[in-house]
């Protein structure tokens, strides 16, 4: 069970900020293999800031989503939110919140995000249903699209950015809203990738706008039926997430040189499980899409080129 603990009052022995970050980069490398592929291109300072920001997020979710989620109350997301507080002050309370606060030291990073994150997961406790694709992308943006607005302190923007004159207006920019965009899509994308895990536990994060549109029903999806009018919605879904792949990839040429290939490559891994669902036939019932180690290796390389051309 996650612990959340109170600010001690005598503080406890913790690992050394070098120990934190080891153990950042094995939980990333443990439950997120694309994600960690990624962010072994970046310079070794980046990679342990975008592990210790992982290690948190995923800490974050797993409060609604983890094992003893049964467990979680409004009171506990709260409480959360009062450590987070520590946290930027320079007080970590456990042994990944030291690679943490670290990073908070060595990259201007902002609260509001993290907290707008937790403010996600709250949406978990009491909702399992949305209406509107609007309402879906308001909790796209807390539970992941905060993930870009975190990252882009660490990736930094390239100061005179190689690019056309007709392209000026992105000179001045950072890609607050590209970030935002990649963080929607891959939210989608891990939606449409679980449907059949989240229906096993009552939920349904396709917008029901979207269904009745298509005429297939709540009670379909539960009996993970496959037929012309799911193989239409998900395509539907499918194209709406490219599109924000899509506005993501504007913001990756203002990025700093050495985070544009990590970048590139984790867009493409991450958007290839859309190219795995159409394979399975939009099969998310009895198939999970995963990208296979032969595809992310033929990625890498297309990666460093648009890294470089793009």
């Amino acid at each position: 069970m996650l612990q959340i603990p109170k600010t001690p009052q005598t503080p406890k022995a913790l690992n050394s900020v070098l120990e934190a970050y080891e153990r950042c980069r094995r939980i990333t490398q443990k439950y997120s293999k694309t994600f960690y592929l990624g962010t072994l291109l970046m310079p070794p300072k980046k990679r342990c800031a975008i592990w210790a920001l992982y290690v948190w997020c995923r800490r974050t979710d797993e409060l609604v989503d983890g094992a003893q989620a049964n467990f979680t109350t409004p009171e506990t997301l709260q409480q959360w939110e009062n450590n987070l507080e520590h946290l930027f002050a320079g007080y970590p309370l456990d042994d990944e919140d030291v690679a943490l606060v670290d990073t908070l030291r060595n990259f201007p990073i902002e609260i509001t995000p993290f907290k707008d994150m937790i403010a996600g997961q709250k949406m978990d406790l009491y909702r399992n249903r949305y209406q509107t694709f609007d309402e879906l992308k308001l909790y796209c943006y807390r539970v992941a699209g905060t993930v870009g607005l975190m990252s882009n302190a660490v990736l930094g923007v390239e100061e005179h950015p190689s690019i056309v004159p007709w392209e000026s207006q992105f000179k001045q920019n950072i890609p607050k809203e590209e970030a935002i965009a990649l963080g929607i899509a891959n939210q989608l994308t891990n939606i449409l990738r679980d449907i059949g895990e989240d229906a096993q536990r009552g939920r349904i994060y396709l917008p029901l706008e979207d269904l009745e549109r298509f005429k297939y029903t709540e009670e379909d999806l539960f009996n993970g039926v496959i037929d012309d009018r799911w193989k239409n919605l998900m395509n539907f879904q499918i194209q709406r997430a490219r599109q924000y792949y899509k506005e993501a990839e504007r913001g990756i040429r203002i990025l700093s040189r050495d985070s544009r290939w990590p970048v590139w490559s984790a867009l493409m891994l991450y958007q290839g499980i859309l190219d795995i669902i159409e394979a399975n036939e939009y099969d998310v019932f009895s198939k999970r899409a995963f990208v296979p180690n032969f595809k992310k290796i033929i990625y890498l390389p297309i990666a460093w080129l648009r890294a470089q051309a793009l």
